[in-house]
């Protein structure tokens, strides 16, 4: 049997890259998942892809910023699939600038999205979580959730020209790890994966133009100069920049039941970096 048959798991900007590896990782060990992405093509995609191996999936697209979304992604957990076993936050991106040159609509912007964003997710979240832990608890059965939120060593050691995305993703360490304490109570692990350097499209090469991604209607830089790349990959003790399914494989860690005695961790998927 898959080790997450029957769990119900929402993974939040699901519809490409990392998250997309994470939803199908999951869905491929027999997770219902619920599928998020700013976008509705991509997000119904990763749905569609999961139902046509044979699995479970729904979409509730648009962006994890908006107000009511928390509660929408939570509902139609809850209201498909009767259940909420596995919170991944995993939406984001970054837009740069050195302190000097941020400008608060920057600054705040990181912050909606990987900070407070997944707080919204996950405190409307709490009330059916305490809902479903009582009934385990009442019918003598000892059941763990898990939430993973997606840091980065940014995060852990700063990052030059990523003031804000550096703040908010040392603030989701802090959120996770008092969450820790706060949930143990209802057996969900809260823990945390700090990602390095992972080809995504936010991390691709810049051939002659630099690419856009258009966020909300902000048209946001992506991309890293090739001779950083290079320089990036040397850093790097395994001698390469990771793939999105590793990315997936180190989120499905804690997910998966031999984590169930883990909780307020920070896992480092970054190929051995020490910044």
């Amino acid at each position: 049997m898959a080790k997450l048959s029957g769990k119900v798991a929402l993974v939040s900007g699901s519809g490409r890259g990392i998250g997309r590896a994470i939803a199908l990782k999951l869905a491929s060990e027999g997770a219902k998942v619920v599928v998020n992405d700013l976008d509705a093509e991509p997000g119904d995609a990763v749905a569609a892809e999961i139902k046509a191996a044979g699995g479970e999936a729904i979409a509730v697209n648009g962006s994890v910023t908006d107000t009511g979304f928390a509660d929408r992604f939570v509902g139609a957990a809850m209201e498909t699939f009767g259940g909420l076993d596995i919170i991944v936050n995993n939406a984001g991106y970054t837009w740069d600038s050195t302190i000097q040159k941020m400008t608060d609509e920057q600054f705040q912007a990181m912050l909606d999205v990987h900070l407070v964003a997944p707080f919204r997710i996950l405190r409307a979240a709490s009330e059916p979580i305490r809902v479903l832990a009582k009934r385990d608890a009442e019918a003598g059965r000892e059941v763990f959730r898990k939430v993973v939120n997606i840091s980065s060593i940014a995060g852990l050691y700063g990052n030059a020209g990523q003031a804000s995305y550096s703040s908010a993703k040392a603030s989701l360490i802090g959120l996770t790890r008092t969450l820790c304490k706060e949930w143990g109570r209802y057996k969900v692990n809260v823990n945390c994966v700090a990602f390095g350097l992972i080809k995504t499209r936010l991390t691709q090469a810049i051939e002659t133009q630099q690419k856009t991604i258009d966020v909300a209607g902000r048209e946001i830089k992506v991309g890293v100069q090739p001779a950083l790349l290079e320089t990036m990959d040397r850093m790097i003790p395994l001698g390469r920049a990771g793939t999105p399914e590793e990315a997936a494989n180190a989120v499905y860690l804690f997910c998966s039941p031999e984590s169930n005695y883990v909780s307020g961790q920070v896992l480092v998927c970054g190929g051995g970096i020490l910044m």
